[in-house]
């Protein structure tokens, strides 16, 4: 454990996220996420789809960073406006992506923080495709620093639905809405608790609930048998590298710490 890094802990956890999803596109948005796709895909879920980020599905993953654009294998062309049709609006896509707030209710914010919708304290990216992702398909989440700035009770802007019924519209189709996993530098939750609650399911190695609960800013839920979160296998470990030949994953957690943390 101790030739482990947190960030490939995580990547093994979040390709968790895919497993037996069928025939689907798996979308990683952010180092972590990619890779824990195409992780999934060439071990656990070989059916998945994946796409080049361009205009093609492709049928291995492309590897981070620098490339050659003849390394890819493509399997299809699949324009954005065919991209739209046969995966998002469909349902037969799950993504993978980190917003910069999530709340108890799984509602997410990549807009702005702070101040008003006309005068934001920090202005973001915006909501982007949150919103119709939210809606049409199942979604999962990965955050590289679990803390209570991150983990809000009510985010400031919703870029992308949730569960909370304050903020649906009467009548409206909220029957597709799946959020599914949330992976952190500390553990790993889903909204398996009462009424979507956020629940924790494991801890990474030496991780307490506690501690979880502290970096959390609302309740959440301990599930009845929270397991260690799992180490990644050396197939695993191989084929994460294998996807990122230039070690960008290196990069995502601070000072990159390995999964055994120091006393």
């Amino acid at each position: 454990m101790s030739d482990i890094s947190l960030v490939d802990l995580c990547i093994f956890a979040c390709s968790e996220a895919f497993r037996d999803n069928g025939e689907i596109v798996a979308t990683g948005v952010g180092p972590v996420p990619r890779l824990a796709a195409g992780l999934a895909k060439l071990t656990h879920t070989p059916e998945l789809m994946m796409t080049d980020g361009e205009a093609y599905l492709v049928e291995q993953p492309v590897p981070l960073g620098p490339r050659q654009y003849d390394d890819r294998k493509p399997a299809g062309h699949l324009p954005f406006s065919r991209f739209f049709d046969s995966a998002v609006w469909s349902g037969r896509r799950h993504a993978m992506v980190t917003p910069t707030q999530l709340d108890r209710f799984g509602q997410i914010n990549l807009s702005y923080m702070g101040g008003t919708y006309q005068q934001p304290k920090t202005q973001m990216l915006g909501v982007r495709g949150f919103p119709g992702n939210t809606i049409y398909h199942p979604n999962s989440f990965f955050f590289p620093a679990h803390g209570p700035r991150v983990f809000v009770p009510e985010v400031d802007m919703i870029s992308g639905v949730g569960y909370n019924p304050a903020k649906r519209v009467p009548g409206g189709n909220y029957s597709a809405v799946d959020l599914r996993t949330i992976v952190t530098n500390l553990c790993v939750m889903d909204f398996g608790g009462p009424e979507n609650a956020i629940r924790v399911v494991s801890l990474h190695p030496g991780v307490t609930f506690d501690e979880v609960q502290a970096a959390t800013g609302f309740a959440l839920v301990c599930a009845e048998s929270v397991a260690e979160t799992a180490t990644p296998t050396a197939e695993a470990l191989d084929v994460i590298a294998s996807l990122d030949p230039h070690n960008i994953r290196a990069s995502v957690l601070k000072d990159n710490p390995p999964v055994k943390r120091a006393a």
